[in-house]
């Protein structure tokens, strides 16, 4: 059997790649020139199991053709393709812009449905990358040595709320929150972005406070700022569609975190991947940054 690997930026292709060639399989990749790491020619050519073809954005006629003339009869998608990409940098083909053209709402998801029917239409089945990830998902409970204080567990309440009901609207999937108000929520830059955009935005509230005189501060409060540690809150959509779309953390996030002075992350079990697992943890672990998973919510 074949597998086709749609692949978009960061590791998460490389990652899908190892683990189906664990299981023997030969892999057809899919790569795309404006997302794709280069360093997948460098592993094809070291692995005559591995094919690689470039393609740009929007040709959906020649992703099709390519799985057609290498017998691929399913498929996965890996990889984040920015969300700006798709709706301001794609050039359709003529099969993508009449899909476009159809869309009842022009969001991500909706646009990946379409595509994952038209394949489908054409006998290529897109699978979720999960079955070949199942061991790097987020399992339920407290990953790190430290466990959420109770300010952290109030902002992960509050942040869980706020963050499903962005989720509900494919906006993001990420929140960041300080003494139960929402700093931050993510749309189309990432999760790592809206992390560090949280971050600058308290500092910039520090400034404004350091600048006031006594008698403007709020006795009962002391200063007129929130707390200054971020818990960061991540969710699945409901009704996640996982054949395409899979939350993610990285030791980039943990970076990101550390740099933003967040404190605590809460990520949702078993919906939820976790990138280099180990050396995140024990990154967390060293920031003293708390992680946990919590238990998925019915849709």
């Amino acid at each position: 059997m074949k597998l086709g690997l749609i692949a978009g930026n960061g590791r998460f292709p490389f990652l899908l790649l190892d683990a189906a060639r664990a299981q023997g399989l030969a892999v057809v990749v899919a790569a795309i020139r404006e997302e794709t790491d280069p360093e997948i020619d460098r592993r094809a050519a070291a692995d005559d199991g591995i094919t690689v073809h470039w393609l740009s954005l929007g040709e959906l006629s020649r992703l099709i053709e390519v799985f057609h003339k290498e017998d691929v009869e399913k498929a996965v998608m890996a990889g984040q393709v920015k969300h700006k990409q798709i709706f301001s940098s794609i050039r359709p083909d003529w099969r993508l812009a009449k899909l476009l053209l159809n869309l009842r709402t022009r969001n991500t998801d909706m646009l990946l449905s379409v595509v994952a029917k038209v394949l489908g239409d054409e006998g290529i089945e897109l699978i979720s990358s999960t079955a070949f990830l199942e061991p790097l998902l987020a399992q339920e409970g407290l990953l790190t040595p430290r466990a959420p204080d109770e300010e952290e567990c109030k902002n992960i309440e509050y942040g869980l709320g706020v963050a499903r009901a962005v989720a509900g609207f494919d906006i993001g999937q990420t929140v960041v929150v300080a003494a139960q108000a929402c700093v931050c929520v993510e749309a189309m830059e990432g999760t790592d972005a809206a992390i560090e955009r949280a971050g600058v935005l308290m500092r910039s509230l520090e400034d404004e406070a350091s600048t006031l005189h006594p008698s403007d501060k709020v006795p009962s409060l002391g200063t007129p700022t929130l707390e200054r540690r971020l818990t960061v809150v991540k969710v699945a959509k409901p009704n996640q569609d996982l054949r395409f779309d899979v939350p993610v953390i990285g030791i980039d996030t943990i970076e990101t975190m550390i740099r933003a002075c967040a404190s605590c992350l809460s990520v949702e079990a078993g919906r939820t991947l976790l990138f280099d697992r180990d050396s995140l943890l024990e990154r967390a672990g060293q920031a003293g940054i708390a992680i946990v998973a919590t238990a998925r919510t019915r849709d």
